[in-house]
């Protein structure tokens, strides 16, 4: 029988062990967690600012750019988030670090012991060792990324200052619902009375509203309390009351504007009568020009120009598909590996038309959708191949393609996190 990890452990070893522990990945509920959090004195951050982001897409970029911003407005962040790219540390960050081996460790070791017989997923493990190093670390603010839905989210157990929800669209139906008005509840649940909600998404079901309302909670939707309008060169942002003040000649971002948009509506609530400093000015053009997230429209080299992109389902792909617009006129190749439980089809008919060529892949983990599967759901009229690796795909797609040509790597976090670790020399 292997020995159970201590102090001395590696990081790999804990994380062996935390995923064999529990019988199921998912399991939803915010019983077990709140137990042990309560013992741990983690069940809140007293002295803290909490931001607690939901959404299909857009929860990683808002959180990129809340943190870039308030960060050069001399605050200290912590950001909790999920899936990891390369590195489990990645899923913890506070003053812009990654968390530490020792430090998870020694999180991981304090959740060990006050958990008494209770049993953790590895995503509860992950939120508690977050909330253990946040609190530790006596932080200004603390952004907690939402895995799956909101309501029953294991980041669900701190009442946030603001929740904020970024977009809504089908994902994840077994556990949230097949309709939009269903998967808009789950994600409300992050909500809490008397206390703003951003919401960045104008398309809104109506179970938002009627829930936000029947909790009296303040609603700061997007093109109602705050809107914003992008011209070639800059955008404007136009903020919620009292202040309706509007920021004009604010920087383009890297990162989609709908989401920067949304993150201002939070800095708004966050800085308050600060917000219309010139440091504020100052802090939040600063921080929108450097906000950046691995494999969110991450440019890794510019001739060829190659893109990498997590885009994993529809919402996500038709976004991609409005930025590759901007590259019409050259050749697109795409490089897609993809997980069976993702709507595939929807996603690759999204981006057909512009790809030139297809370099479809199997991707190692157990959920992979067969590329061979992927192959049959587009529309035949152009090359497409089927490859075992993303290693593969790329060494068969490198020869082809030319100094002025596009490449997109999409699909999955695994298809970018594959790619991210090749050599491309």
């Amino acid at each position: 029988m292997t020995s159970l990890p201590n102090a001395q452990s590696s990081l790999n070893d804990w994380l062996t062990h935390l995923i064999a522990i529990h019988p199921t990945e998912i399991d939803m509920g915010l019983g077990r967690v709140s137990a042990v959090a309560r013992t741990m004195g983690l069940d809140s951050l007293a002295g803290t600012k909490v931001v607690t982001v939901a959404g299909t897409n857009g929860k990683g970029t808002t959180c990129a750019m809340i943190e870039a911003i308030m960060r050069q407005a001399g605050l200290r962040v912590g950001v909790y988030s999920s899936p990891h790219m390369l590195k489990y540390n990645e899923r913890v960050r506070i003053d812009g670090l990654d968390a530490s081996d020792e430090a998870l460790i020694e999180a991981f070791c304090a959740i060990d012991a006050a958990r008494g017989d209770i049993s953790l997923t590895f995503f509860e493990y992950a939120t508690l060792a977050g909330l253990y190093l946040f609190k530790q670390a006596g932080l200004d603010l603390v952004l907690l990324e939402v895995g799956l839905g909101g309501r029953l989210d294991a980041t669900n157990i701190i009442d946030a200052d603001i929740a904020v929800i970024t977009a809504i669209d089908i994902d994840h139906q077994e556990y949230l619902g097949d309709t939009r008005e269903l998967v808009g509840r789950e994600k409300a649940g992050i909500m809490r009375a008397g206390r703003p909600v951003v919401i960045g998404d104008a398309d809104l079901p109506a179970s938002v509203v009627d829930y936000a309302e029947s909790i009296g909670a303040k609603m700061l939707r997007v093109d109602q309390e705050f809107s914003y309008q992008a011209s070639e060169t800059d955008w404007r942002f136009k903020a919620a009351e009292p202040s309706h003040l509007s920021l004009s000649g604010l920087p383009l971002p890297s990162l989609p504007l709908a989401n920067a948009a949304t993150a201002l509506a939070v800095v708004q609530q966050l800085m308050c009568q600060q917000f219309e400093t010139e440091q504020a000015r100052i802090a939040i053009a600063t921080g929108l020009k450097e906000a950046k997230l691995a494999g969110r429209l991450e440019v890794v080299s510019e001739q060829p120009k190659i893109i990498l992109d997590v885009a994993h389902n529809p919402h996500a792909a038709s976004y991609l598909a409005d930025r590759l617009r901007a590259y019409e006129g050259r050749r697109i190749f795409a490089l897609c590996g993809m997980l069976k439980d993702k709507d595939c089809r929807a996603v690759l008919s999204l981006l057909d038309d512009q790809v030139h060529a297809w370099y479809l892949t199997d991707l190692n983990c157990e959920r992979s959708a067969k590329a061979q599967d992927l192959l049959s759901y587009l529309s035949g009229d152009k090359a497409a191949y089927s490859f075992a690796s993303v290693e593969q795909a790329y060494q068969a797609l490198k020869p082809e393609i030319g100094q002025s040509d596009v490449v997109i790597v999409f699909g999955s976090f695994y298809t970018v996190a594959e790619f991210k670790q090749l050599d491309l020399s």
